[in-house]
């Protein structure tokens, strides 16, 4: 009986070793476990860090790309500001000069029409004067076809008007070829010419404006230059002196104002070398030259008011 309670006694130490050799290696197993868990954990966390770092570094690389370009949008801004300020100066300078360019246009047409005016004013004064150029021919020839008629037995006008504003009597009226005596029949429409003229320059404002009355022997082409200067001017000396002949008034009030002249077959009316051509040719022509200054006064006045509405 002995005997068995010492096996007893000897098992039992033996049952407890085991127990507790278990129970240590499952806590080495569950700290290994742990502490494999902690490395795992610090592994992934690790990556976790260094991805979250690099993203964090990205973001700081996109903040700092997106302040550059903020910063130059800025810059941007600030010169476009700029460009916007010098456009609307310019925009309100050009309204002032388009504002003071509109007044000026308004100006000048208003100059422009006082000038014009003024210019037709003076083109009506000057007509006025060169109308009475032609009235006064024109007094000439009604007097004289008054009296005497407007053609001769032949049918030839007497005298007539030319487009150059001047009376023109035909030479066979008054001569024969190559002479500078008056003839019989041209003696009466030369006296009736000298008291039309004495008529019309007894008249001061006709007067006024007149400066010469001038009588111009023509001639045809035939003979040499010195025999048709000589023959025109004698034919119109002789006219002049038969008309002062004929109305002793006329050369005692108003013989300064005739002369005469020749232009020889220099200013012929009609070209060709018929004998209808040189009888045209051959005339007697009878010109008012109005007075240089009276005109004259006439375009100074114009000027000088020109001048004044330029001031």
């Amino acid at each position: 009986m002995k005997t068995r309670k010492r096996r007893d006694i000897h098992s039992e130490p033996e049952n407890f070793w085991p127990s507790f050799t278990d129970m240590i290696s499952t806590i080495a197993i569950i700290l290994f476990f742990l502490m494999f868990l902690m490395y795992i954990n610090n592994i992934i966390a690790g990556k976790n860090l260094e991805f979250l770092r690099k993203e964090l570094d990205d973001s700081q690389k996109q903040l700092e790309a997106s302040k550059l370009e903020i910063s130059q949008a800025e810059d941007n801004l600030r010169l476009l500001k700029i460009e916007l300020d010098q456009t609307m100066a310019e925009v309100e300078a050009g309204q002032i000069a388009l504002t003071l360019s509109s007044e000026e246009i308004d100006r000048q047409r208003e100059i422009i029409a006082s000038s014009n005016q003024e210019l037709g004013d003076l083109r009506q004064k000057l007509q006025g004067i060169a109308i009475l150029r032609l009235d006064v021919l024109t007094a000439v020839k009604d007097s004289i076809e008054d009296v005497l008629g407007e053609t001769n037995q032949a049918g030839d006008a007497l005298v007539s008007i030319s487009d150059n504003g001047n009376i023109v009597i035909n030479e066979s009226l008054l001569f024969d070829r190559y002479s500078y005596t008056i003839k019989s029949e041209g003696r009466s429409l030369l006296d009736q010419l000298a008291e039309a003229f004495e008529t019309v320059l007894a008249n001061p404002e006709i007067r006024e404006s007149i400066d010469a009355i001038n009588i111009q022997g023509h001639t045809d082409d035939r003979g040499t230059g010195n025999s048709n200067r000589e023959l025109g001017s004698r034919r119109a000396t002789s006219v002049v002196n038969y008309l002062m002949s004929s109305n002793p008034s006329l050369e005692n009030i108003y013989a300064d104002y005739f002369l005469a002249s020749s232009y020889s077959e220099f200013r012929p009316v009609v070209s060709g070398t018929t004998e209808a051509a040189y009888a045209q040719n051959r005339r007697i022509e009878i010109s008012i030259i109005l007075r240089d200054a009276h005109v004259q006064d006439v375009i100074n006045e114009y000027l000088l008011d020109s001048i004044k509405s330029f001031d």
